[in-house]
């Protein structure tokens, strides 16, 4: 029953946690300066044209009938049509998509195999000179913005050594193993922006929990028993410090999709985020609006996902 309560509670929370991402979405793209009549059609077109236009695509009503036709046509699956490519902002999302989970998936396992092994070295060598320098990696990896990383990245790898394409996901006229390795050379700098961003706080996360974990009593009380330290550390430690690691997961995906977005939009990688950033040029409302609400609706649903697993593991969340 409490089970049951903890997941409904969830599940309404992140609703509305969606519903408000979708109307200051809908808002604030309205804020955007310019007119969508004149990215539509031209700019030479007489006024009763571009009142015409106005009236096809529903934007002459007032912005409050605008608003709850959005949220009904929402509900029903349809996020509108796109006003520079006339097709529906569910086929153009769809065409990105791929690309932004290839990159943000590769991003977290990478992530994940990297900084958790260094959590744990930074945790079994606490004080020493090992232990502080992956600390400082890390604060420096939290505080790095995006772009200044992408740059970096772009100029001394793409442009200076040329070891990898600047831009794009994949070589034209490329088919087999070829497309596949060009794949991975393309997804290799925009991966590693990401990675550098994230890791610090998966790093310094499990460091803390295991340190604690390793003061606990059923630790001792192996270590009394004989067991190696080494034994102590990845079989008794770890899984109980990995438990908010886990939940440190969810939490950070709102992060990855964000840097993602701008990820993208350094590397020309064609994404979701970098259809977000042709759209604010084009002022393409439907795809703007689309982008937005699906990657809010990933991220609220990776956070419910997690807090449930959580409830699940952790007794005494779901009591709280």
């Amino acid at each position: 029953m409490a089970l049951l309560r903890f997941a409904s509670l969830r599940v309404l929370r992140g609703l509305l946690t969606l519903w408000f991402a979708v109307s200051v979405t809908f808002f604030l793209v309205r804020l955007l300066p310019g007119d969508p009549a004149l990215a539509i059609a031209s700019p030479t077109m007489s006024e009763d044209q571009r009142q015409q236009i106005l009236a096809d695509f529903g934007l002459d009503r007032p912005l409050a009938v605008q608003y709850v036709t959005y949220l009904g046509e929402l509900l029903q699956g349809n996020l509108g049509v796109s006003f520079r490519q006339s097709i529906p902002v569910a086929d153009v999302l769809l065409e990105r998509l791929p690309w932004t989970l290839i990159l943000t998936g590769s991003a977290l396992v990478l992530t994940l195999l990297i900084g958790l092994p260094l959590g744990v070295l930074a945790a079994t060598h606490r004080g020493g000179a090992l232990d502080r320098f992956i600390q400082v990696g890390g604060v420096i990896g939290q505080s790095l913005f995006v772009p200044t990383v992408g740059i970096a990245l772009l100029y001394t790898f793409g442009l200076w050594l040329g070891w990898f394409p600047i831009g794009g996901a994949i070589d034209d006229d490329v088919y087999g193993l070829e497309a596949y390795a060009s794949m991975l050379r393309h997804l290799v700098l925009p991966c590693l922006s990401l990675v550098v961003l994230q890791i610090g706080a998966y790093v310094l996360t499990l460091r803390t929990n295991l340190i604690d974990a390793l003061g606990e009593e059923y630790c001792t009380v192996a270590r009394a028993k004989g067991a190696p330290e080494r034994r102590v550390v990845w079989k008794h430690a770890l899984r109980n410090a990995l438990l908010p690691t886990t939940t440190l997961v969810g939490l950070q995906l709102g992060f990855l999709v964000g840097g993602a977005v701008l990820t993208e939009t350094i590397f020309a990688y064609p994404g979701v985020g970098r259809a977000i950033y042709e759209s604010v040029g084009q002022l393409d409302f439907p795809v703007l609006q689309g982008a937005f609400v699906l990657l809010a609706a990933a991220v609220v649903v990776a956070n419910l996902l997690t807090d449930l697993a959580y409830g699940l593991l952790d007794p005494r969340v779901r009591a709280a």
